[in-house]
């Protein structure tokens, strides 16, 4: 049947089309040429036939498709379906979630915001920290740095450098955070100067406790976790409230 040649036409045409091969029978069903309606000549019966009461014509010209269907959808619980008993979620909402304010996200708190939240405990300590190091320094030597005579006040570089360090703190007040590596200067120079006295006194406990103070200092301005800047702000309170008691008592 592969090479016979077959004419056809429709129920309402006289006129024949053709010849085709059973090729091109089957290209001209696929664009909707011909049917299962459409007559054929068929030399063995000499008569015009549907091609569809040819059981082995129609299987060739018209193969049966397999019919495909969607598979019922799973009863799936996903976090993207809203449930009955879910709340709006609202934009207050989203920031306690995104900074671990809520039930949920209390453990994951977000990286970036935990820096922030961390270097701004730092910058407080700092403050702290060079206030009360400043008091220290200037106030056993209050009476000479009222009077303004600055050749008595060069005569007293503790208090100077107590003057540094309260501007220092009035800058990181206003957030002037660019100040940082002055503050780690001042709490090394703080060390290294008044500490040098102090070992030349013999004055060993307050020596300890300063530099415990001007270590804690220092990190305050360098750590941006929780750790070490709660490491580095206890550390600093307990020496430098230390070196205080013993300077102003």
């Amino acid at each position: 049947m592969a090479t016979q040649e077959f004419y056809v036409r429709s129920a309402t045409e006289t006129e024949a089309r053709g010849p085709f091969t059973q090729e091109h029978l089957v290209s001209l069903a696929e664009n909707g040429q011909i049917t299962k309606e459409t007559l054929f000549y068929e030399a063995t019966s000499e008569q015009w036939v549907r091609m569809g009461d040819n059981e082995e014509l129609s299987k060739l010209i018209f193969p049966q498709r397999q019919t495909l269907k969607l598979k019922a959808r799973d009863n799936i619980k996903t976090l993207n379906v809203r449930q009955e008993k879910d709340t709006p979620i609202s934009v207050e909402d989203m920031l306690a979630a995104a900074e671990g304010r809520t039930e949920e996200t209390k453990d994951k708190l977000d990286p970036v915001i935990a820096r922030e939240r961390a270097a701004a405990i730092g910058l407080y300590a700092s403050i702290a920290l060079l206030l009360i190091s400043a008091a220290s320094l200037v106030l056993p030597s209050i009476d000479i740095v009222i009077k303004l005579d600055p050749v008595e006040i060069i005569q007293h570089p503790l208090a100077i450098l107590g003057a540094f360090e309260t501007a220092l703190a009035a800058l990181l007040i206003l957030q002037v955070t660019q100040v940082y590596p002055l503050v780690r200067f001042a709490a090394t120079l703080t060390l290294g100067f008044t500490g040098f006295l102090l070992w030349t006194e013999g004055q060993l406990v307050p020596l300890a406790a300063l530099a415990v103070g001007s270590t804690g200092l220092y990190f305050c301005t360098v750590f941006i976790n929780f750790f070490g800047v709660g490491l580095a702000t206890g550390l600093g309170l307990a020496g430098m409230l230390g070196y205080a008691f013993y300077a102003l008592t």
